[in-house]
């Protein structure tokens, strides 16, 4: 999945990568919200917070 949102100053992204034991291909379920791998297999997603500011990224998270 690709991100096309650009960051900005004054701006606050977060990224949620996963971890997998088989693919690395995801899907979303159909509620919009829910992520899981295209072949079933367990992973675990964790989440970063990152703040854009006019002396550089800050990690919230």
């Amino acid at each position: 999945m690709e991100d096309h949102h650009p960051v900005c100053v004054d701006c606050a992204k977060a990224y949620a990568p996963m971890i997998t034991l088989g693919s690395w291909r995801a899907k979303v379920d159909p509620d919009g919200w829910t992520a899981r791998t295209v072949d079933g297999s367990i992973c675990v997603q964790y989440e970063h917070t990152i703040a854009v500011t006019e002396n550089g990224p800050v990690i919230l998270t």
